[in-house]
């Protein structure tokens, strides 16, 4: 039997032309993959260019809603939109309260209803703002207001425009107030070449930008945003992913978006379509440097990672062991030596080696000192990689930052992501190739991670805009032949190489046999997912797996 769907509970008003509210959460719902349950919250009257008319339900008849569905089909999440009034949103507050009585992580997404972009009907008073602050927010997983509703629920005059730079600061302002994570999303914004949304959530915060969509249809486009957020929560991703994924739906339903009526029609999240293409998410409060600095057909900014013919990358602790790889013929190395003692040795020697052979070296972490050895003209024209991972690259301070922006044009630059929203910083940062794992269980070093598997790893291959290297736990051609078989443009093994020459000379042919045969598993699998069982979903039309 197929495994039911996520239910989620989205409690907000019917829009009786269509484009938003109830209408538009169902539709994002049903692209996500979850079984929304439409709670009516509130009845409105209007078309495309205005609302006309608010008519909250009376407390009975939402009540009922909300007791009938939770004797049979209560929620993995639960999302918010146009609630009407004070007493609604009490309402809502004691039931989510009651709920998590039984269920305290339940996710609550909040999208502030507090006007409509089209005008017309007032949709709120300031009961209704204190409402929200006093009852709503405090039980907050995700809130994902627009600027004009953060400012309005801080208390501080509507506008729509501003300096972008006073976002993170009402973002977090809004986090005191109890949300657990905060979107301020800026797709009303004046910006005219990028959608800027703001992220402020307990794994991740930074800018999220995606390419704005040419179109002057963008009704339902916050609905849709919220629900898909909801949506992907239920089935299990923390918030920041959440975010990373409502962006990538949201991007698809405003290309698919189509006009009904004289005012801009409805975005048109549509179940079976590939999410749309993967955002950039800066660093800190920087706009992330594939948009501060990138061209316009999205080339990452470092250096081209030219993948290696025989798809194997190989990490060496030392470089004993990692001329022993040179010498055995691979030709993509990387050294991973996490002592400081003697590594500057260390690089010159691996350095040297490389050079001989003709192979790529990336440096794992200690990128400053393989950059000031690497530039000895006995070195010339060394190949040089930089493999850092995401803690590493958080803590770069900002002079450190520009130094390594600084040298994209001659370097290689290799990030590691273990979740969406590391895959969207990544890719924001210009990088050449984006490590995806662990992609099965390792003890080489400990994780927070559950292991990607390959499903994810045919999602990050499809949605990365940089090739993607495989790690963790490929011990043998076995795990080499299922893992090549998902789309990688190489697969990094490390203790599987063995740690002699001699080892290593009788191990790597069976190992790039097995990357020969995952691969022709892949081509002749088409559409088809390679070595999945039938029924199975393309990654481009589905979501990530959770990993934490």
């Amino acid at each position: 039997m197929d495994k039911s769907p996520a239910i989620v509970w989205s409690i907000a008003g019917h829009d009786s032309s269509g484009g938003a509210g109830l209408s538009a959460d169902q539709r994002a719902a049903d692209a996500m993959g979850a079984h929304l349950c439409p709670i009516v919250a509130c009845v409105t009257a209007q078309h495309s260019s205005g609302v006309e008319a608010i008519f909250p339900l009376p407390l009975q008849q939402l009540n009922a809603q909300l007791g009938a569905l939770s004797q049979d089909m209560p929620p993995k999440a639960i999302k918010t939109g146009l609630l009407g009034d004070v007493d609604t949103i009490r309402a809502v507050a004691t039931w989510v309260r009651q709920l998590r009585e039984h269920h305290p992580d339940l996710p609550l997404v909040i999208d502030p209803v507090l006007g409509a972009s089209a005008g017309g009907a007032a949709f709120s008073n300031e009961a209704v703002v204190q409402a929200y602050r006093r009852e709503l927010l405090p039980l907050a997983t995700l809130i994902t207001p627009n600027r004009a509703e953060a400012l309005r629920l801080l208390g501080k005059p509507a506008r729509h425009d501003g300096d972008a730079n006073e976002l993170p600061d009402l973002a977090s302002l809004l986090r005191t107030m109890g949300a657990q994570a905060v979107v301020i999303t800026g797709g009303d914004a004046p910006q005219a070449d990028w959608a800027q949304d703001w992220m402020d959530t307990p794994h991740a915060q930074g800018w999220l930008c995606s390419r704005r969509v040419p179109t002057h249809h963008h009704h339902g486009s916050g609905c849709t945003f919220a629900s898909a957020a909801a949506s992907a929560m239920a089935q299990g991703h923390v918030s920041a992913d959440a975010i990373v994924l409502a962006k990538m739906r949201t991007t698809q339903a405003l290309v698919d978006a189509h006009a009904a009526g004289s005012g801009p029609g409805p975005v048109m999240a549509t179940a079976g379509q590939p999410l749309g293409p993967l955002p950039y998410l800066g660093l800190g409060r920087t706009l992330p440097w594939q948009v501060e600095h990138g061209e316009p057909g999205g080339a990452p900014l470092f250096q081209p990672f030219a993948p290696p013919e025989d798809g194997l990358y190989g990490i060496l602790p030392d470089s004993a062991q990692l001329d022993a790889a040179a010498q055995a013929g691979l030709r993509c190395l990387q050294l991973r030596h996490k002592a400081h003692e003697g590594v500057q040795a260390h690089i010159d020697a691996s350095a040297h080696s490389c050079l001989q052979h003709g192979a790529l070296l990336f440096i794992n972490d200690h990128w400053q000192d393989a950059m000031l050895q690497c530039t000895q003209p006995s070195l010339q024209p060394l190949k040089l990689g930089l493999h850092l991972g995401q803690e590493d690259l958080l803590a770069l301070d900002e002079p450190a930052r520009q130094q390594l922006l600084a040298a994209r044009g001659r370097v290689v630059l290799g990030l590691s992501s273990h979740s969406a929203w590391e895959l969207a910083r990544a890719a924001g940062c210009g990088a050449s190739l984006i490590a995806c794992g662990p992609v099965m269980a390792t003890t080489t070093k400990d994780m927070p991670w559950m292991p990607q598997g390959e499903h994810n790893l045919r999602w990050w291959a499809h949605h990365s805009p940089a090739p993607v290297v495989a790690i963790g736990g490929l011990l043998s051609p076995a795990d080499i032949e299922r893992f090549a078989a998902c789309g990688p443009a190489a697969l990094c093994v490390v203790r599987g190489l063995g740690q002699t020459g001699g080892e290593m000379r009788e191990r790597l042919p069976l190992l790039r046999a097995a990357v020969l045969e995952g691969r022709a598993q892949a081509q002749g699998a088409g559409g088809r997912q390679a070595g999945a069982g039938s029924g199975s979903t393309c990654p481009s039309t589905s979501l990530p797996r959770p990993v934490l």
